[in-house]
Formats: structure tokens, C-alpha cells, sequence
């Protein structure tokens, strides 16, 4: 056997001690090193990646604060709209009335008292309420014409969403004050109304009032003016309200009352001449036995066949409708022979007819025998014996039509 050198020996044996080889496939026996890592690049990248993270955070948040303030703005400029146009609709309602009855005050002002008067107080305190009606309507309608915040379109970003609720806010305000504007003249309007109202009505209800008096001064008008005034007054005395029907009802009103002197002073015309007296206490006397019927008279000659060489002649028609009303036709003699018990009989017998409208169920209507017995009757009833009261012309009524008249008054 042989062994090697010393050396070589001492080489093969196995490692130096306290260390070991990798093998080659592990080793970085390469020889070319790797560059150190750049920590603070990294660092700077982190940074900035949660900066925009911030930056874009607070951008939504400031959008979200930014949309949410512009709604908010929004809403309250729609409630204070809607306030301000349910406030426009009352106002304008109010004003209509009001120039509505400021114009019929001014239709019964001008019209006047021709023929029923009206105490000068009543017009003093109506000029006054339509003048002060004028001055407010005109500055409701001035109110009115405010013009109002117009609507616009809600923007995108967040620094135009700022812009416009600053906007918002101011328009809220003005539409709060023209609400309040609103409300305080349509509370002025109302009261403007009323007061035109209050006055009004009583112009008319006094002139109303007055027409029964006037009426009775009047007595020798005709029924068709007389029911014409009756009429006019009923509606006068209905208006609760001063519009154009009120100002219409006062007027007609007034020119009924005229027609009613004009219809008087006509029939005055006709019975001219010197049986006017005797005409005038004949139509009182038969006015004074059948109240509450509207009696007409005519006169002529001959009446009814009748009225020369001392006879007296009469003739009535009457309306079963309402009001009761007749026309009676006499004879001149019968003014002539006045105040003689047998002309007192004979208009006597032509109010028992009259009367008639006041008392239809009371006797039979169906044939003119009847119809005279009744007049007759009537007359007898009312002590008027003299034969001129009918019984001359058409006999003795029975017992039964005498106690049936006796009870028609």
C-alpha cells in the first residue's frame, strides 16, 4: 500500500474545521452583488397615495355637505313658493271683490236719491268706504306685481352647489317677505270689502225701507208702477252683498220709484178738470174699504151703459194673482152726485168686486149672477143700503151671501 504526500493528505481528509460548503447551485459565487433597496421612495409613494386618499375624501365629503345644503335651500324655497301662492290666489280673490264693490258703490253713488231718499250720512260713510276701497285695491295690485324669484337649475359641483344655496337663502327671504306683503293686503282688502259692504247694504236697505212710505204718497199711481216698486224693493232688501246685482237692484229701485211718480202724475192729468176733488175722495173712499188691495180708477162718461140723465154706471175687473189688484171704471155722474148715499152704494158694489181677489174661496165665482149677488152682498154687509148698491140692478142677494161677505174685510 501506498500513501500520498503529507499534503495531499492533509487536503482530502474533509473540511477546515467549523465550516462547510454549499454546493455550487447555491452559491453566489457569481461574483456580481445586488444594489441596496431605495426605502425612501417607497416611503414618499406611501405618503402620497393616502394624501390623495385624504384630498379625494374630503372632495366627496365637501360634495355630499355641498348637495345636501343645496336640497335643504331647495326645500325651503319650494315651502315659502307654495306659501306665496296660496297667498297670490287669496289675493287676487280679494281683490276682485274689492274692485268689484268699489265699482258698484261707485255705479250707487252716482245714481243718487231721484225719488226715495237716503239720509245723508249713509252716503258720506259710502263715498268714504269706496275711496278708501280705491287707495287699498290699488295697492294690493301693486303687491301683486312683485316679481318673484325665478327657478333655476341645480348645478353639478360642489363650489357651484355653494354659489347657488347662498342664492337659495336670499330667495327664501324675499318670498317670506312677500308673503307677509301678501298676507298684510289681502287682510287690508278684506276689510276694504267689508266696509264697502256694510255701507252699501244699508244705502240700499233704507231706500228699500222707504218705498212703502213713498207708496202710500203716492196713491193715484198705477198698480203696474206700484207692483214694479214693491218688487224692486224685495230685491233691494235682499243684497247682502255690493256687486253689479246690488248696483243693478238700487238702481232699478230708484227708477221704479221714479215710475211710479210719472205713472201718478199721468193719471192726475186725466181726472184735470172740476171733478178732480170728487174723483180723488171717491178712489179714497174705495181705497179705504178694501185695504191691502192695489186699486186703479178710470173714468169716463159712460160706464158700462150708464152715466147721463142721472144714472151711474160701474165696472170692474180684477186678478186673483198676487198682489190682489182691480181697476175700476166709473162714471163722471158718479163724482157729480157725490158724496150722495146712492153714489157711496154704487162704488160700494164695484169694492165688493175688488175685494173678491181676498176672499175667492167665499162665495161661487162661476157665473156673473153670482159674482153681482156677491158685490151686492158686500155692500149690504158693509151698511150700505141705498139700492144703487146693486140691488136696483140685479136684486136681493140671499141671506147666506150677506153672512158670507160680512166675514171678507
Amino acid at each position: 500500500m501506498t500513501a500520498p504526500p503529507p499534503s495531499v493528505a492533509a487536503t482530502a481528509t474533509g473540511p477546515a474545521p467549523g465550516g462547510h460548503r454549499l454546493p455550487p447551485v447555491l452559491s453566489s459565487a457569481s461574483g456580481v452583488p445586488r444594489p441596496p433597496r431605495d426605502r425612501r421612495r417607497l416611503k414618499g409613494i406611501l405618503v402620497g397615495a393616502i394624501g390623495t386618499v385624504v384630498v379625494l375624501t374630503g372632495l366627496g365629503i365637501t360634495q355630499l355637505v355641498a348637495n345636501q345644503g343645496y336640497d335643504e335651500a331647495a326645500s325651503g324655497v319650494e315651502d315659502a313658493t307654495r306659501s306665496v301662492t296660496a297667498q297670490q290666489t287669496e289675493l287676487r280673490q280679494r281683490t276682485a271683490d274689492l274692485i268689484a264693490a268699489t265699482d258698484a258703490g261707485h255705479v250707487i253713488i252716482d245714481t243718487g236719491a231721484p225719488a226715495l231718499a237716503v239720509p245723508e250720512d249713509l252716503w258720506a260713510a259710502l263715498d268714504s268706504a269706496v275711496a278708501e276701497g280705491e287707495t287699498t285695491g290699488g295697492e294690493a295690485e301693486d303687491v301683486l306685481a312683485t316679481r318673484l324669484p325665478a327657478d333655476e337649475t341645480k348645478p353639478g359641483w360642489f363650489w357651484d352647489l355653494f354659489a347657488a344655496t347662498s342664492r337659495l337663502a336670499e330667495d327664501q327671504s324675499t318670498l317670506r317677505d312677500v308673503a307677509e306683503s301678501m298676507d298684510s293686503a289681502s287682510t287690508s282688502a278684506a276689510a276694504s270689502v267689508d266696509a264697502v259692504r256694510t255701507n252699501g247694504v244699508a244705502v240700499l236697505t233704507t231706500a228699500a225701507e222707504a218705498a212703502g212710505a213713498f207708496e202710500s204718497a203716492h196713491p193715484s199711481t198705477r198698480n203696474a208702477a206700484v207692483i214694479a216698486l214693491r218688487g224692486a224693493a224685495a230685491d233691494a232688501l235682499a243684497v247682502t252683498e255690493v256687486d253689479d246685482a246690488a248696483a243693478a237692484a238700487y238702481v232699478a229701485l230708484q227708477k221704479a220709484a221714479t215710475d211710479v211718480v210719472a205713472a201718478e202724475d199721468a193719471e192726475l192729468a186725466e181726472k184735470a178738470g172740476p171733478l178732480r176733488n170728487a174723483r180723488l175722495e171717491i178712489e179714497a173712499f174705495a181705497r179705504s174699504l178694501a185695504p191691502g188691495v192695489l186699486l186703479e180708477f178710470d173714468w169716463a162718461p159712460v160706464v158700462n151703459g150708464a152715466g147721463y140723465n142721472g144714472s151711474m154706471g160701474g165696472y170692474t175687473t180684477w186678478w186673483w194673482d198676487e198682489p190682489g189688484r182691480a181697476v175700476i171704471e166709473l162714471s163722471n155722474s158718479v163724482a157729480e152726485q157725490w158724496p150722495a148715499e146712492r153714489s157711496r152704494a154704487l162704488v160700494a158694489h164695484e169694492v165688493g168686486h175688488a175685494i173678491s181677489v181676498k176672499c175667492q174661496d167665499m162665495y161661487d165665482s162661476s157665473t156673473q149672477d153670482s159674482i153681482e149677488k156677491w158685490a151686492t152682498a158686500w155692500a149690504i154687509s158693509m151698511g150700505f143700503t141705498d139700492d144703487a148698491n146693486g140691488v136696483w140692478a140685479y136684486g136681493y142677494p140671499p141671506q147666506n151671501y150677506i153672512d158670507a161677505a160680512a166675514g171678507c174685510r
